[in-house]
């Protein structure tokens, strides 16, 4: 006996694999992590997490407890925090450098986040030429294996 409503339509749905909807949220907060840099917005979020503006917005805050536009603002100035300490660079460019595009909202925003101003912030750290890093080409090329693979690398006296 057939159920009602059990034609095709219902079985085709239960080929689809069940995705919770927590995963569109991630998908969205990985943007976020990976394209902070950029311009980019609320709206991209939920496109990418396939969901309207305002839906997103809610079921954002409702499984990671901030908002979307906080969570990539928090993105955003915790590299620019990093930067800040690790580099001499301008705190302008840092700025630019992270997707901000004021400077004022920047320092205003920095300033809430973490209690002190950006360059009271640079001022705790020792300056990065202080810590001057062996450049990464360095590391690699002299970081490598010295071992020898054939036999015709051995001197001739080993066998």
């Amino acid at each position: 006996m057939e159920v009602p409503g059990s034609g095709a339509a219902s079985r085709d749905t239960e080929a689809v694999a069940y995705a919770p909807p927590t995963r569109h949220l991630l998908r969205a907060r990985d943007l976020a992590d990976a394209r902070y840099a950029e311009r980019l917005g609320v709206e991209d979020m939920a496109s990418a997490a396939g969901l309207s503006r305002a839906h997103f917005i809610r079921e954002f805050r409702r499984v990671f407890g901030e908002s979307p536009h906080a969570y990539l603002l928090t993105r955003r100035l915790e590299r620019a925090a990093s930067l800040l300490r690790t580099t001499d660079r301008q705190i302008a460019d840092i700025c630019l450098s992270v997707g901000l595009m004021s400077l004022g909202s920047f320092t205003t925003s920095f300033t809430r986040t973490f209690g002190v101003s950006p360059a009271a912030y640079r001022a705790r750290f020792p300056p990065a030429a202080d810590r001057a890093l062996v450049p990464g080409c360095i590391v690699r090329a002299y970081g490598r294996p010295q071992r020898r693979t054939f036999r015709e690398d051995k001197p001739d006296g080993e066998a």
